[in-house]
Parts: structure tokens; sequence; C-alpha cells
């Protein structure tokens, strides 16, 4: 015996629909619930439900399982059929951890969890603590990059389904890695949207990606209940570690108890139930540090938030680029700012706005690991015209200087794969949109923004041909050439010194200091100094104290005599004094 559930509040008839079976009249029930048993119906089971008179058959909101694809049928699952292997697992906190960011599908040749477990050893060798996976509940086509997803309690079945993400998150378990998945709730995607037809999920409002979810009109308890529900089965059912919550900016709440507080409160309880810490870290545009104040101190409660702010500092200094949203970036000063504060625009002047923008961070009580900090990630790359990596345009000296400072600041720092070697192969904007139209008013639509940036159409590579997925596949043979295998061994160097030196990961914003001069910058880290110059030309460079020695150079020729430090061009040193 099975009792089959959905929410649909303004239907006045609902149904089940079972595979040669004739169709089950389901009861109201309280506050817009509908119910029916069967018996005979079980884990396997396909099913879909008929809204009042329409006879076309729909895919539940909650799926758990969409094997034939977000259009198809649900199939019944049952999350306790799974053994796991995890149970000494007590977790992973974000503080102190190097997260790694991946997307399932390009990870490996055949984009399937299965498969990358088999690269987990190579992350383990690298140093890193915590994998982030992009999205990868189910969305219509082969491949995307998982921002389009519209079931939102499915993983998408050609990664391997529900029992492939258990395992992926079980093996990494069992190497000692932490999961942290991408959600996305602050939109559905174009194809295969069935769950507004059942409620009033979405407003009339809209975002960047269409109409916002509701989360304060009528109904909105049904529907925050939808979102948080997934949100704890993410965590309990298939025992991730965290998530992280895109775009939340994009989802407009007016209520006294805002829509992220209520998630922090749920998640902080099934925390102790579980017994190990779980990070919920936000992306957010707003440069409000309320997000990741505590909520006993008035804030929303959430563990961490993406920091673009550090991005753009490191990301315009080491290539010189100004366009968009870079204006007001790429100085010295601008990154000394971050360095020590966090935002860079915080209640300051944006010009790429055209207003001021954000609040300042509380630098003696905000710990700096509430920020996760990154040289590239999936946007900064996959959102130019041509996805190019800065390992593109940038010589290994100078990645070597970023990745230096990335890993010595006061934040969470994130690598995205193949970073961490210096990979060639891009990462661009790609889609499967069945649907000839869809596919269409994507293609164009990406061209005509780009066009709008001054990059010319024919640089923009068609999102929905083929090979500009495949383009965007890791190349694992690179690690076996010098100059790839060079800069991998660098980074785990660099990881591993982070962690043997508890000065480059001390939280504390207020104890980091910051001196810079012509293309040079010194940051002191405790007893610890790290020395970029970053001309061309070498320089000497006065130190605040007596060196002992150099604990890591990014290249050969740095010399340290006493209260002093010789640097080449383009070269970084961290130095013990």
């Amino acid at each position: 015996m099975t009792e089959f559930t959905v929410w649909a509040p303004e239907a006045a008839r609902v149904r089940l629909r079972l595979p040669g079976d004739t169709d089950h009249e389901m009861r109201p029930t309280r506050q817009g619930w509908w119910r029916v048993e069967v018996p005979g119906a079980g884990p396997g089971t396909d099913y879909a439900f008929l809204l009042d008179d329409d006879d076309r058959a729909l895919p539940d909101p909650r799926s758990a399982w969409q094997p034939e694809g977000v259009h198809g049928p649900s199939r019944l699952y049952d999350h306790s059929a799974h053994r796991w292997t995890d149970q000494g697992w007590t977790g992973r906190q974000l503080p102190g951890s190097v997260l790694y960011e991946l997307h399932v599908g390009t990870f490996t040749p055949e984009g399937t969890f299965d498969a990358a477990i088999a690269r987990l050893d190579h992350l383990v060798e690298l140093g890193v603590d915590m994998i982030e996976l992009l999205p990868v509940n189910a969305f219509n086509g082969e491949h995307n990059w998982g921002y389009d997803g519209v079931c939102w309690y499915a993983p998408h079945e050609p990664y391997g389904g529900p029992d492939g993400l258990k395992r992926f998150v079980d093996a990494a378990h069992a190497k000692g890695l932490g999961v942290i998945l991408d959600v996305v709730y602050n939109h559905f995607g174009p194809s295969g949207a069935y769950a507004p037809m059942f409620a009033p999920y979405l407003t009339e409002q809209s975002n960047t990606w269409g109409r916002t979810v509701n989360l304060d009109g009528p109904h909105s308890d049904g529907v925050r209940r939808y979102i948080i529900d997934s949100v704890l089965m993410w965590l309990r059912d298939y025992h991730v570690d965290g998530l992280r919550l895109d775009a939340v900016h994009a989802m407009p709440d007016s209520r006294a108890t805002h829509f992220l507080e209520q998630v922090a409160a749920e998640v902080e309880t099934l925390s102790t139930h579980l017994g190990r810490p779980l990070s919920l870290i936000a992306e957010s545009d707003l440069n409000d540090p309320k997000l990741i104040t505590p909520r006993e101190a008035g804030g929303f409660g959430l563990h961490a938030q993406w920091n673009d702010d550090a991005h753009h500092a490191l990301h315009t200094l080491l290539t010189g680029e100004r366009q968009g949203y870079y204006g007001d970036f790429g100085s010295l000063e601008c990154l000394t700012d971050v360095l020590t504060g966090a935002f860079f625009h915080a209640g300051t002047w944006s010009s790429f706005r055209n207003r001021s923008h954000g609040r300042p961070v509380d630098r003696q009580r905000t710990p700096g690991h509430r920020f996760v900090a990154y040289l590239q990630n999936h946007d900064q790359i996959g959102n130019r015209a041509t996805g190019d990596r800065i390992s593109a345009t940038l010589s290994p000296a100078l990645l070597r200087v970023g990745a230096v400072l990335l890993m010595t600041a006061p934040f969470t720092p994130m690598l995205f794969m193949g970073e961490e070697w210096a990979a060639s192969t891009p990462w661009q904007f790609f889609t499967s949109h069945p649907e000839p139209e869809l596919a269409v008013a994507v293609r164009d639509g990406r061209k005509r923004e780009f066009a709008s940036h001054g990059w010319a159409t024919e640089d923009v590579p068609d999102p929905q041909d083929p090979q500009t997925f495949l383009r965007s596949r890791l190349d694992w043979a690179e690690l076996d050439k010098p100059e790839h295998r060079e800069m991998y061994e660098f980074h785990k160097r660099l990881i591993a010194l982070r962690k043997s030196r508890a000065d480059l990961s001390d939280p504390r914003l207020d104890r980091v200091q910051v001196r810079h001069g012509d293309r040079f910058l010194v940051m002191r880290r405790g007893e610890t100094l790290v020395v970029a110059n970053l001309a061309s030309r070498a320089q000497g460079i006065s130190l605040p104290g007596v060196a002992r020695r150099v604990l890591l150079a990014t290249g050969e020729g740095v010399t340290v005599m006493r209260d002093r430090v010789e640097l080449p061009g383009e070269t970084a040193a961290i130095v013990a004094l």
C-alpha cells in the first residue's frame, strides 16, 4: 500500500494515473493537499497526476526520480534502500576548508557521477576538503550547466540519477571529502516546469531568468515548504554536507521572517539531529553582511557567501581588464580594501550600477571564512563570450602569483575544476534544448547579450552546438605535460602550506595588514608575510620585520636580506618572520 500526495490548492479535481490502470480519484485534505492510497504500488512504480478535467499526465512536483526525463512520468523511489557506508562520517566544517567547484557533465569524458568517483583520488592528493557540485537536479535535454532545472527533488538521470548521486557522496566521504550541492530556487527552467501548473509557485514579478518564486504572497506557506523540504532532503537523504543557494538576491521576500532565515533555522535543527555540520552558502549580488550574520545577532544565519568583489579585485589586477562591472576594480588600493574588509563596494559608489552599493563588514566580529573567494568559477569563465580561462591570457608566473594571493587571503578559497593545472580547455555556455524554438531563442539571446558588450557575434559559440559542450570537457591528459604538471604540483604545495601554517587560515579580518607600492603588495598574516611583485621587472621590497626563511616562492631568484626581499618580476613569496 502506497499513499500518493500532491499539493494543488486551487484545483477542483486531481487524479492519479498509473500504467495499465484506471485513473484514481484523489481526495482533498487540509491546506490544499490531495491524497489517495493504492494497493500494490511501491518503489519502481511510474505515476503522474491529472489536474481538473485536463487529460494531460503531469510529473509530480516533488518527484524524486525522472528516469524518462522531465516530461515523462515520475517513478517512486525508496530513499531507505541505498546501503550507505559513511556511518563514521562526522562531516566537514566550512571554516578552514578549500573548496573545488566541478560540473559533473564536463569533469570527465563520461560525464557521470560514477566517472567522477574515479577522479576523487586526484582531489585528495591536491589537498581540497570539499567538492562543490554545480546543480544536478533534473533539466530538459542531455547536457546543460544545470541552472535550468525544473525538478527540485530529482537528480538528473543522464548523470546517474538518485542512486548515482548517493554513490558519489558515499565515495567522497570515504575519501574524507565533503560535498556541497549548488541548488537553484530562484526560478524554474524554460522547459518541463510543470510545478507552477499545480500551485502558485510563481509571482507576476520577474528576474533575469523568468518569473520570481512566490515567497510572500497567497499560498506562499506551501511554496516555502516546497523549497525547504527540498533543502532538507538533499542534506538528509543524500548525505550532502552543504548547499550553495544560487542568486538569493533574485528571491524577494517581504515577510517578517525572511525565507533565508527560516531555511537557516531548519537546517540548524537538522544539523543538530544528524550530529554533523551543515553549511549554507549564498550567492548574492547585494554585498550585504546581514546574510552571514548569526540569527541571534539579527542576521539571516547563513554560513558563507560567494564574494565576487574578491574575484574582481584579483582578476582586474592580474589581467588589466576593466570592461563592464570590472570598471571600479583593478588597483592595489582596491585589493587592499578587499583583503582587509571583504567587500570593495561597501556603501560606496558603483559606476556599473550608477548608485552606491553594499554595506561595510564588521571586521572585528565577522570572520573572513564566511566569504568564499576565487580566481575563477563557472560564472566568471562561462559568462565570457568564448568561455576562456585566465590561463589563456596570463603567464604561468602571474597565475602562480594569483594563486598565492587567493590561498593566503583570510577567506575560504575555491578552485574551479582544472584550474589547478592551468587547463587549456575553455568552459563555455552550453545547452541541449530539444525544442527548436527554444534553441534558437537561447542562441540569438546569447549573441545579442555579448554584442552589447562589444564582442563580435561570430566569436560567440552556439550553446546548442554539441561541439560547444565537448570543448568544455576537461582534458585529463594535460596532467602528463610538464607545464601543466608543474602548475598542479605548485597548487599542491601551496594548499599544503596553507594548512600547515595557522597564520594563513586565520579568518580575523582585523588582523590582516596590507601595504602596497609600485605594482607590489605586502600582506602580513601574523608571523607570516605574503609578498607579491606584479611588475614585469625585479623589485626590492622592504619588510615589516626580519625574515627568517622563505616558505614558498612562485619562481627562482628570490633573495631575502633581513628586512628586505628581492623579487623577480611576476613573482610572489611567502616568508616566515
